[in-house]
C-alpha cells in the first residue's frame, strides 16, 4: 500500500507524507492557523475527464474523482470498505469499486442510489442495446404537455414510453435487473442539457433543470422549439460513452442506503476502514428544484425526501456534529475520515473551521485540513468562477482519526 498505510504511525505519519508531497511540481505549503494544521497545494489535478469514463454522469455539487481517489491509495488495501455518507452521484463508492474496495454509501436522496448501483455493476452496451429494442416507443400516452417546453412533441411521447415501460417492470418479482437499471440510470442523465446528446432541446447545464416557465424563456430569447431526438441512440451513444474505459473491476459487494446520514444503523459500527465525503453546503444548492425532472421520470414524491437547507452557520454546524458522530461510530478505531466543504458566499465563510468545532469531544483527533488549490479551467472560468478569489474555489478537506 502507499503513503502511510494502514499500519502507518498514524496522524504524524500522514502529515508528514501530506507534507512532502509535490506531484504536480510545487511544494506543499505548511501553515498553522486558529490552531488547526493547514497543508496546501495542488493534490489532484484540476484537468477535466482524468477519471475513469464511467464517473461521466451530471449531478449537481460533485466533486472529481481524483479527491478520493488520493485518499483511497495512500489510506486502504485492496478489500477495505470506503464509505460516503453524502455520496450524491456516487464518486466516491464508484472509485471505490474501481479500486477493488469495498463501495458502500448512503444519501437522504434516492436518486443517489439510482445513479450510482447501476455503474457499480454495469451490463455492455450489446445488452443495453438488445433491451432498447424491446422497448414500445410508441406506447406513450397524451399528457404532461407542460414538458414540451423541454421536449418535441414525438420526444416526450418517447420518453413516456420509456417511463411507463420501466415502472412496469420494476413493479414485477425482483424489480428492476441491472440492465433496466443501467438504462433509468442513463436516461435520468439524458433529461435535459445543451447539446444534441440529450433528450431535450437547449437549457441549463445537464446537472440542473430549468422550471417550465424559465424554459419557456430561453426557447422564446434563441426563437427555437425543441428538436426532435431518438431516445434509444442517445440512451446507447451515452452507454457506449460510460463504457470506453472496459467497465468496472472486480470488488467486494457493495452496500447503498437512501437515508439520513446522522442514522445509518444498517452500516456495522467499526466496518468502514476510510470515509470519504462532502456533505450539503449551506443552502448553496437547492437539489429538490435542480432534480424536479428527476423526480417526475423516476416517479418520486420530492415533498417525501428530507433534504436539508441550512441558512446560518450555527445550525449547520450542529447538523454536521451529528453526521460526524455516526461516522465515528462506524469508522473502525485507526481508520481516516476526508470531510471536504469549501468556501462559500464569496469566501466569506469557510466551513472547515465549522467541521473542525463539530467533531470537538467525538472519538475524532482532528488532524489537519488539506486545501487544494485549484488553476480552473476555461469552462469554469466562462461560468464566472475566477482563480481562487471568489466561490468555491479551492478544494478544503478535513482531515480525522478514529481513535
Amino acid at each position: 500500500m502507499d503513503g502511510c498505510g494502514r499500519e502507518g504511525s498514524g496522524a504524524a505519519a500522514f502529515i508528514g507524507e501530506i507534507a512532502a508531497f509535490n506531484g504536480f511540481g510545487r511544494a506543499t505549503e505548511v501553515v498553522e492557523t486558529d490552531g488547526i494544521t493547514y497543508l496546501v497545494n495542488e493534490f489532484w489535478t484540476a484537468s477535466q475527464r482524468q477519471g475513469d469514463p464511467i464517473h461521466e454522469i451530471s449531478f449537481r455539487a460533485c466533486f472529481k474523482p481524483q479527491l478520493p481517489e488520493f485518499f483511497i491509495s495512500r489510506l486502504t488495501a485492496p478489500g477495505d470498505s470506503v464509505y460516503d455518507p453524502f455520496m450524491g452521484r456516487g464518486t466516491t463508492p464508484v472509485q471505490a469499486a474501481l479500486m477493488g474496495r469495498r463501495p458502500v454509501g448512503n444519501d437522504v436522496n434516492p436518486l443517489c442510489a439510482m445513479v450510482t448501483r447501476p455503474r457499480l455493476a454495469p451490463p455492455d452496451a450489446g445488452a443495453v442495446e438488445g433491451r432498447l429494442a424491446g422497448v414500445d416507443w410508441e406506447a406513450g400516452t397524451p399528457g404532461h404537455g407542460e414538458l414540451l417546453a423541454f421536449y418535441h412533441p414525438e420526444t416526450l411521447k418517447r420518453l413516456c414510453a420509456l417511463r411507463a415501460w420501466l415502472r412496469t417492470r420494476d413493479a414485477m418479482p425482483g424489480g428492476l435487473d441491472t440492465v433496466d437499471d443501467w438504462i433509468r440510470m442513463v436516461a435520468l442523465n439524458r433529461l435535459t442539457g445543451h447539446s444534441p446528446g440529450f433528450f431535450s432541446g437547449y437549457t441549463l447545464p445537464p446537472n440542473q433543470a430549468a422550471s417550465v416557465a424559465a424554459q419557456m424563456r430561453i426557447n422564446e430569447r434563441l426563437g427555437k422549439e425543441p428538436p426532435e431526438r431518438d431516445i434509444a441512440q442517445v440512451i446507447l451513444r451515452k452507454s457506449r460513452s460510460l463504457l470506453r474505459g472496459g467497465g468496472m473491476a472486480p470488488h467486494p459487494a457493495p452496500m447503498l442506503l437512501t437515508g439520513d446520514a446522522a442514522s445509518t444503523p444498517a452500516v456495522p459500527s467499526g466496518s468502514i476502514d476510510l470515509a470519504v465525503t462532502s456533505p450539503p453546503f449551506l443552502d448553496v444548492v437547492d437539489y429538490a428544484g435542480d432534480n424536479w425532472l428527476r423526480f417526475w421520470f423516476a416517479g418520486i414524491d420530492p415533498a417525501a425526501v428530507r433534504f436539508s437547507r441550512h441558512h446560518s452557520e450555527a445550525a449547520w454546524r450542529a447538523t454536521m456534529s451529528c453526521c460526524l458522530a455516526e461516522i465515528a461510530r462506524v469508522v473502525r478505531p485507526g481508520g481516516y475520515v476526508a470531510f471536504e466543504v469549501g468556501e462559500v458566499r464569496n469566501a466569506t465563510v469557510l466551513l472547515e473551521k465549522a467541521v473542525w468545532q463539530a467533531a470537538s469531544g467525538l472519538p475524532l483527533d482532528r488532524v489537519c485540513v488539506m486545501v487544494n488549490r485549484q488553476m480552473f479551467t476555461k469552462t469554469a472560468n466562462c461560468w464566472g468562477v475566477a482563480n481562487n478569489a471568489r466561490g468555491t474555489n479551492t478544494n478544503r478537506v478535513v482531515i480525522l482519526r478514529r481513535q
